[in-house]
C-alpha cells in the first residue's frame, strides 16, 4: 500500500497547496473536518491586525483597513464554494445565532403552518434551537417533527413551514440529495434550511442551482478559519425583500452611524448582521479564506473520495475492517469527506491514536471518525495513520486506563 500511496501522492494536483498550512511536525491530521489547522496567511494576518491594525491605527482601522466591511467581504468569499450569486451570503455569529435567525424568519414567511421538520440524527444545536423556538413562540407557531433520514421526502406534506437539514451527517458522513429533496419539499410549498457544517470546503455545493431557499454554515471546519471563527448566513435573492431575521441589531440597520432610535432594516443579505462584528476573528478567516481562490472544488471532492476509499482498502489489508465495521455509505458519492467506524472502545482508541500522533476524533456513543482535508493531507500519511492504528489495536494499547479517561471535549 506503501507504493499505492506514492504513486497517488505523485499524481495529486492538490499537494502544492499543503505549503499554505502551519502543520506540526510528526502530526497526522484526521480531524479538519472538525477543526481545521492553521493557514500561514492566517497566522500573518493575526500578527498584523493585532501590533498595526489595533497596536498603531486603533479605531482608524474601521475605515483605513476596512473592518466594516468584513461580514461582506468574507461572505462574498464563501459564495462561490457554495455555489452562490453575490450578494446573498454574509459572515457573522456562530450557526447556532444564524440558525434562530434565519428559522424565525422562514416561519414567519409561511403563515397558516408551524411545523419545521428536521432529522432525528441532525447535529444537536439544529434540533435544539427549534425547541427553543417552539417554546418561545409556542407549539401553535412552531411544532418540531423529528424524522428518520430515510424518510425524508416520504413525511413531508403541505402541513410542513420548513424543512431543515445538514447536508452532511455529523456523525455517519453520510450526504443527502439537495437537488432532489430541495424540489419535493418545493412542489408541498416548504421552504428550506440547508446546514452546511460539513459541506462548505468539502465539495461542491449549488444553491442557487439547486433552488435552496436558506443556508448556514461555519468556517472553522474544511474552511480553516480558526476556534470558534464566524459562521454564515445565505438568503436566496428572491427571498430577501420578505425575509425579516428577529435580532434587529445596530449593524443590521439601513444606516447605522446615523444612530436612530427606530430599526430599519438594512437591504439584502446584510440585515442579518446585528452586533459589532469579530474584527480580529474575522479578519483571520478573510486571510484563511484567500487559501481557496485558486483551489478547484471539484479537485477537492475527487481527491477526497479517493482518500476515503483509499482508507477502507488500508484497513482491508491490515484485516481491520472487521475490528473498525464501517457504518458510513458504502458509496464515496453518498458520504462526504469522512469515514465512521464503530467499536465499543471508539473514545479510547482515538485517545491511543492522538498519543501515537493520529489526530482523529470520537462521537458518541461509539464512533470514531476520520476526516479527510484535501488541501494538507498526502496519501502517504493516511497509510502511515493506518499502520500505526493497526498497531495500537493489536497492542490492546487503548485498554490502558489513562485512554478510557473522558475529557471534557471530547
Amino acid at each position: 500500500m506503501q507504493a499505492v500511496a506514492k504513486k497517488l501522492d505523485e499524481q495529486d494536483c492538490l499537494a502544492s497547496f499543503r505549503e499554505q498550512f502551519c502543520l506540526p511536525e510528526g502530526v497526522i491530521y484526521l480531524d479538519g473536518n472538525s477543526l481545521g489547522p492553521l493557514p500561514v496567511a492566517a497566522k500573518q494576518r493575526a500578527v498584523e491586525v493585532v501590533t498595526q491594525q489595533w497596536g498603531q491605527d486603533l479605531i482608524t482601522s474601521w475605515n483605513k483597513h476596512a473592518w466594516i466591511d468584513l461580514p461582506q467581504q468574507c461572505g462574498e468569499q464563501i459564495a462561490p464554494l457554495i455555489g452562490a450569486a453575490p450578494g446573498q451570503v454574509i459572515c457573522c455569529d456562530s450557526i447556532s445565532v444564524n440558525l434562530f435567525k434565519v428559522l424565525s424568519g422562514a416561519i414567519r414567511m409561511q403563515p397558516g403552518r408551524r411545523k419545521v421538520m428536521t432529522t432525528s440524527d441532525n447535529f444537536p444545536t439544529d434540533i435544539y434551537t427549534i425547541e427553543g423556538l417552539s417554546e418561545q413562540l409556542g407549539e401553535d407557531r412552531c411544532e418540531l417533527v423529528l424524522v428518520d433520514e430515510e424518510s425524508i421526502e416520504a413525511m413531508l406534506d403541505e402541513s410542513i413551514a420548513v424543512l431543515l437539514l445538514t447536508q452532511v451527517n455529523f456523525r455517519s458522513g453520510r450526504l443527502l440529495d439537495m437537488k432532489e429533496i430541495t424540489r419535493t419539499a418545493h412542489a408541498k410549498g416548504i421552504l428550506v434550511v440547508w446546514d452546511l457544517a460539513h459541506s462548505a470546503g468539502a465539495l461542491p455545493v449549488h444553491l442557487d442551482a439547486h433552488e435552496a431557499d436558506f443556508a448556514v454554515g461555519c468556517t472553522y471546519k474544511y474552511l480553516n478559519g480558526g476556534p470558534g471563527a464566524p459562521a454564515f448566513i445565505y438568503v436566496a435573492k428572491r427571498h430577501q425583500q420578505q425575509f425579516k431575521q428577529p435580532v434587529s441589531g445596530w449593524m443590521g440597520h439601513a444606516s447605522p452611524f446615523t444612530f436612530g432610535s427606530a430599526y430599519a432594516p438594512a437591504a439584502g443579505v446584510k440585515q442579518n448582521l446585528s452586533g459589532t462584528p469579530a474584527v480580529i476573528a474575522m479578519s483571520v478567516l478573510e486571510a484563511a479564506l484567500s487559501v481557496w481562490k485558486d483551489v478547484d472544488i471539484l479537485q477537492v471532492r475527487q481527491k477526497s473520495m479517493a482518500m476515503g476509499e483509499f482508507f477502507l482498502e488500508c484497513l482491508r489489508v491490515l484485516e481491520l475492517d472487521s475490528v473498525l465495521p464501517c457504518v458510513s455509505p458504502s458509496a464515496a458519492k453518498e458520504r462526504g469527506s469522512q469515514l465512521a467506524f464503530r467499536h465499543e472502545h471508539a473514545y479510547a482508541i482515538c485517545q491511543a491514536w492522538i498519543e501515537a500522533g493520529v489526530v482523529a476524533d470520537f462521537r458518541a456513543p461509539d464512533r470514531l471518525r476520520v476526516g479527510f482535508a484535501p488541501l494538507y493531507i498526502s496519501f502517504q500519511a493516511v497509510w502511515e495513520a493506518c499502520e500505526k492504528l493497526k498497531c495500537l489495536i493489536e497492542e490492546q494499547r487503548y485498554l490502558e486506563a489513562r485512554f478510557r479517561l473522558q475529557q471534557t471535549v471530547t
